[in-house]
């Protein structure tokens, strides 16, 4: 959601969580919709990238490794669409920080956090790219 003037009201901004494990997306959604977000969830990276499209969300909160179309093939489908490609993506995932991290950033990712993580780690790294988003 946007003020007039363009900016993103943090409290109010729409995230899109897209994870193949429905307790995850599940665990995400019901946290950050209790701190204030719209959340939108999708268990499918193929239904990820349409809702994405559609739902036109603030943030992406992207998982790695899913069937069909992993993170990076997703994230790099979003970046060539008008409709999709400012909308910044944090990578989540369970495998190596090393390797991940350095693909999620040559794929067009923002930033990534390493599965598990507490729901207040999540939480202050939504903050700060929302917050990067109104400079």
């Amino acid at each position: 959601m946007t003020t007039g003037t363009g900016k993103i009201k943090v409290s109010t901004a729409r995230i899109l969580v897209v994870d193949d494990e429905p307790e995850i997306t599940e665990i995400i959604q019901t946290f950050l919709e209790n701190v204030g977000y719209q959340v939108m969830a999708e268990n499918s990276s193929v239904m990820g990238v349409e809702r994405a499209r559609n739902f036109k969300p603030d943030l992406i909160l992207l998982d790695i490794s899913m069937p069909h179309m992993d993170g990076y093939d997703v994230c790099k489908e979003l970046k060539k669409s008008k409709v999709t490609s400012n909308i910044p993506v944090v990578f989540l995932s369970g495998r190596d920080a090393k390797e991940d991290g350095g693909r999620s950033f040559q794929s067009g990712g923002d930033m990534y956090i390493k599965k598990p993580f507490s729901c207040e780690r999540l939480l202050d790294i939504v903050r700060v790219v929302l917050s990067s988003l109104n400079r």
